[in-house]
């Protein structure tokens, strides 16, 4: 198959041991693209390295929202020059968290919007974090007018996605979708137009339902895409290449031949 993971946390530090072998191990089994999206400032450096380690990894810089202390006014003006670098596929990741009470939400707030202003400059598209928080998500990026995005790991309600598909905005899924228990969410992957679904495996994190408790790796979207081309009717290989088309388009990838690892 042919794959792009469009969500892969590849410059984790659980890779450490063995990146090279993770990377190795996507290749073969037809993950040949993935989009690396950093969460500090302080790991912008590591993203940058950990796609300069073979052809078709790519570097997205933002500020996560799930570590909102750890980032300050300043960041954004890093933020800035990062981008101007050129090498950045994507802002992010970025946006809204209100799970938990720790996390600030006006300070949330301030570094989303900044940072939709920062993807509108540099013409790349968002690549947003949304728990608890679709609705708000939503309704500012209405207020912010024409801007591509992807809401990845999707877990709001299927007239949220139309919302979304209103806005021109992608949907990427992952392992969460495999598991038996998320008939919501496999209902939704069934139900999404064409041109709206991505997919992703957000490793190290969320492994999917052969993988309980396992750390996660890019190897495992095949899983991803054979389950949810089961859920659309259609073939793994035709799934694959859809969703791969849609990622090469919204973070402006090249042709695959032109990005083998």
């Amino acid at each position: 198959m042919d794959l792009v993971d469009s969500h892969c946390h590849l410059d984790d530090p659980r890779f450490d041991a063995d990146r090279q072998c993770v990377i190795a191990a996507a290749a073969a089994t037809g993950v040949r693209q993935m989009v690396i999206p950093a969460t500090t400032a302080a790991r912008w450096p590591a993203v940058r390295a950990a796609s300069a380690m073979a052809k078709g990894l790519y570097p997205a810089f933002g500020l996560h929202p799930m570590f909102v202390d750890d980032h300050r006014p300043t960041d954004l003006r890093a933020l800035e020059q990062a981008l101007a670098a050129g090498d950045a596929v994507a802002v992010g990741e970025c946006g809204l968290d209100f799970s938990s009470p720790a996390w600030d939400a006006t300070q949330q707030r301030y570094y989303f919007q900044a940072q939709i202003s920062l993807a509108r400059q540099a013409r790349l598209p968002l690549i947003i974090h949304a728990r608890k928080a679709v609705e708000e998500v939503i309704l500012t990026l209405k207020r912010a007018g024409d801007v591509a995005a992807v809401v990845h790991s999707y877990s709001g309600s299927i007239e949220q996605a139309r919302q979304l598909a209103g806005l021109g905005v992608h949907i990427s899924v992952g392992g969460p979708m495999t598991h038996p228990r998320a008939q919501r969410l496999q209902r939704l992957v069934a139900a999404l137009p064409d041109w709206q679904l991505l997919l992703e495996t957000d490793a190290p994190d969320q492994p999917d339902a052969c993988c309980p408790g396992q750390r996660n790796a890019p190897a495992r979207l095949a899983a991803i895409a054979e389950c949810a081309a089961r859920l659309r009717q259609t073939t793994p290989t035709a799934l694959a290449s859809l969703t791969s088309a849609n990622a090469r388009r919204l973070f402006n990838l090249p042709a695959l031949e032109q990005a083998a690892v």
